[in-house]
């Protein structure tokens, strides 16, 4: 039968189910979000005929919308999503359930308070509507006891990980009774219009991704223990060191919250036995923590505590805080030199040293114990190394992190340790095995399978391969099949430097002459968080005004020919994309971005303003969003572009994006960011086949001297009000002249390269300025823009 979801329900207006209701939003998706009727004390009415009042009987959904809008992280990706959300409760809106293809569970992890409720939409539910419940680890098969057929037919666990807008995994755990192409849908549905990354589950305690996850932080918790190693040293070498976020464990312990971790691990605790459960039993100082209220961020205090604007660490002997410390190894330092993070990994997990010994200790139990658990909790290898990279943030899981210490190295090392080793994987090294996954294949039991990969995942690095056009320092141009050609940079941070412009413009020469269009897509981090500022600074610093007048000149005629290029040139932005990055995007002839795009013109934050198109570029985007006729347009338009520049504003997504003016409707936002550049291609064909031709060349109106002063007003008085210095100001008066067009009457005609040619004379200008080098080498050094 043919399946769509054209409304859900979520259950349950908690921070979790109002996340879950604004991640639907997000997608387009309209959401019915209910809860129960609050008690008299509850509401904060005493009055019982108040409790009569619709307001006041949606109050608990209600209340939860509201905080949607103050949350950080942001679960919306932009106010306008809110227009999807409805709410309701439990009594009075139960029977609407019958209009919603898809109602998810996210009530208290209590089974017989699930159980009940599954009672209760089993009568009201339409038959064929798929439900769910999001626990996190309660029995699936238990909740189901007692349900119909039908329900049972239609019935999974669906586990989103918190927060569901950022992180990636669904574990979908689904029954004996559950129809098999309701699995497929649910798959197919959460990965291309919910943006995530889908493994099956086994209904086991806490399924795959907080089995392992806990187990492994709990290893480290007992090692810190056992061997005298505080908080911050502990955090100091499990994050990005390994490949894990920058949160590492304790303090991805106080953001996740120690009443919840504890809770995961409590439910693996009652259900196993032996070592197993003695290892699921948390140190007593963690629960002295939880009974004191010390549960992380939400309280204030966990295993970190701002104290005296300085950050602290708990001593788990003493309960109390001191300075926060790092731990320090021979290890460590010798990774600095070391560009390869397999052998940065290497060196730092087998050194005999302090750092060493502590990773080792951590690494390897998991490494075992994730070999004996697989089969118990998950179909295969790979489930569990997808689930570990998209709910935990590594970078690599269990298995390829086995790959990248090396197979037979690591068990042997095991094996001298004394820990007993499943029998599959002793099959593997005694028959000569090299490596878990290999030839695009990964181990299983049953003999190798292929690794599984979405037809919507072009994996750049891959096709790089065997179908590179041509290369340089920068970037490589790609045939990525059909007649599409894909440029991919690889230039550090993908920066942009002469070497990326010039493959640029070679790359749009060999798709004129030979395909149907280019794609200009990466992978890594960010799409793009900018020019080679450090190559800038430099040239500045040496006076040398000739070599940046060619750089900019050589900038500004390649975000041209982006834009005139007689195929179409389509980009795939995703994350960071800053300043160059958005110059190059914003003059192609469709942008893909991926849902979770940070796009803006930054360059202020180092003292310039754009210098490569950008200014020319989103005034042309706001002209067509606002009009061009009238002076009113146009001056709607120019304070748009000015403000969006002079603040440095950066969308927190593809959605805001959008309503900064970065993208129109020729875009298109992608929820899966695995996704971008196979959109990319699809629009890239698109284009071609319905007859693209570039767009003309035309005089652009301008707002001129009358537009300059409406503009420069605005940021007088952000000086006038401290909110902006000296240099701030000049810095506007810059980006104004060239927004406005200078000294012409309002309503002028110009062409863009006399636009151009403002903005690169501005930018030349203020890149000579000791105070904007000032924020750029700030900028290099720290992070983080300077005031000055």
């Amino acid at each position: 039968m043919s399946r769509h979801i054209r409304k859900t329900a979520v259950i349950g207006a908690g921070v979790m189910g109002a996340s879950i209701a604004a991640h639907l939003a997000n997608a387009g998706i309209p959401v019915l979000l209910l809860d129960m009727v609050p008690k008299g004390q509850e509401s904060g009415h005493a009055a019982v005929a108040t409790l009569e009042k619709k307001q006041v009987r949606n109050q608990l959904a209600d209340n939860a919308v509201k905080k949607l809008k103050k949350q950080k992280p942001a679960p919306l990706a932009s106010p306008s999503s809110l227009a999807l959300i409805e709410t309701g409760n439990l009594e009075d809106d139960l029977s609407r359930l019958s209009e919603v293809d898809w109602v998810i569970e996210v009530i208290i992890e209590n089974l017989d308070a699930k159980k009940q409720l599954f009672e209760k939409i089993d009568q009201v539910r339409k038959k064929g509507s798929i439900v769910t419940s999001n626990t996190s680890g309660i029995s699936i098969k238990a909740m189901a006891e007692g349900r119909s057929a039908d329900f049972k037919e239609h019935f999974l666990g669906t586990h989103f990980f918190n927060p569901p807008r950022y992180l990636k995994l669904i574990e979908l755990i689904p029954l004996e009774d559950t129809k098999k192409d309701v699995i497929s849908f649910i798959r197919q549905f959460a990965e291309e219009k919910l943006g995530k990354g889908v493994v099956e589950a086994k209904d086991t305690p806490n399924f795959i991704a907080n089995r392992i996850g806990t187990y492994g932080l709990l290893v480290t918790v007992h090692e810190m223990v056992k061997n005298g190693y505080t908080v911050g040293e502990v955090d100091s070498v499990t994050g990005p060191l390994i490949g894990r976020p920058k949160s590492a464990t304790f303090r991805t312990l106080d953001v996740v919250g120690l009443d919840t971790f504890l809770h995961v691990a409590k439910n693996v605790y009652d259900e196993t036995e032996g070592d197993e459960r003695a290892m699921f039993d948390p140190p007593q100082f963690m629960k002295s923590m939880a009974e004191n209220g010390w549960i992380g961020a939400k309280s204030g205090q966990g295993f970190y505590l701002k104290k005296d604007g300085a950050i602290t660490q708990l001593n788990p002997e003493t309960m109390e805080y001191e300075p926060r410390n790092k731990l320090k190894a021979p290890s460590i330092d010798r990774t600095k030199a070391i560009k390869s993070k397999k052998e940065k990994l290497k060196t730092v997990v087998f050194a005999d040293d302090k750092a060493g010994n502590l990773l080792w200790a951590i690494i390897s139990p998991v490494l075992v114990y994730t070999a004996e658990k697989t089969f118990e909790i998950a179909n295969d290898i790979q489930a569990v190394d997808e689930a570990m990279r998209w709910g935990f943030g590594w970078d690599l899981g269990p298995f390829e992190l086995w790959d990248a210490l090396g197979f037979r190295q690591t068990v042997e090392k095991i094996q001298t340790d004394g820990h007993v080793l499943p029998n599959w994987v002793i099959d593997m090294y005694e028959a000569g095995r090299e490596s878990i996954y290999q030839n695009g294949q990964f181990y299983d039991q049953s003999g190798d399978k292929p690794v599984r990969k979405h037809e919507k995942h072009l994996s750049l690095n891959v096709l790089k391969q065997n179908h590179t056009i041509s290369k340089n320092t920068g970037a490589s141009l790609i045939d990525i099949g059909d007649d599409v050609a894909l440029l991919k940079f690889t230039s550090p941070n993908n920066s942009i430097g002469l070497d990326v412009i010039q493959m640029i413009n070679k790359a749009i020469d060999e798709t004129e002459a030979n395909y149907k269009g280019l794609v200009i897509g990466n992978e890594g981090r960010n799409f793009c968080v900018g020019a080679n500022l450090m190559m800038m600074l430099m040239e500045a610093q040496d006076d040398n005004f000739y070599e940046l007048d060619m750089v900019v000149r050589q900038f500004q005629k390649m975000t041209s020919r982006i834009r005139y290029a007689n195929v179409p040139v389509v980009v795939a932005p995703y994350q960071m994309t800053l300043g160059g990055g958005s110059e190059i995007s914003l003059p192609a002839a469709s942008i893909q971005a991926s849902h979770e795009t940070y796009m803006g013109l930054v360059e202020v934050g180092v003292g310039l303003i754009p210098g490569g198109g950008g200014n020319k570029e989103l005034y042309l985007r706001n002209l067509e969003r606002f009009g061009d006729k009238t002076p009113a347009q146009l001056q709607q338009a120019a304070r748009e572009t000015f403000e969006k520049i002079a603040t440095a504003k950066v969308s927190t997504s593809a959605a805001e994006a959008r309503d900064n003016g970065f993208l129109s409707s020729r875009d298109a936002i992608v929820m899966n960011d695995l996704f971008v550049n196979y959109e990319a291609k699809q629009k890239v064909i698109s284009l071609s086949d319905g007859g693209y031709q570039a767009p003309g060349k035309k005089k652009i109106p301008v707002t001129g001297e009358a537009g300059y002063a409406t503009l420069m007003l605005g940021a007088e008085m952000m000086k006038w009000g401290g909110y902006a210095s000296e240099h701030d100001l000049k810095i506007a008066k810059k980006l104004a002249f060239v927004i406005s067009g200078g000294r012409l009457r309002e309503g002028t005609l110009v062409d863009e390269q006399y636009l151009l040619d403002l903005e690169r004379e501005a930018f030349l200008s203020l890149i000579g300025e000791p105070k904007s080098q000032q924020r750029m080498q700030y900028m290099l050094s720290k992070g983080k823009p300077l005031r000055n």
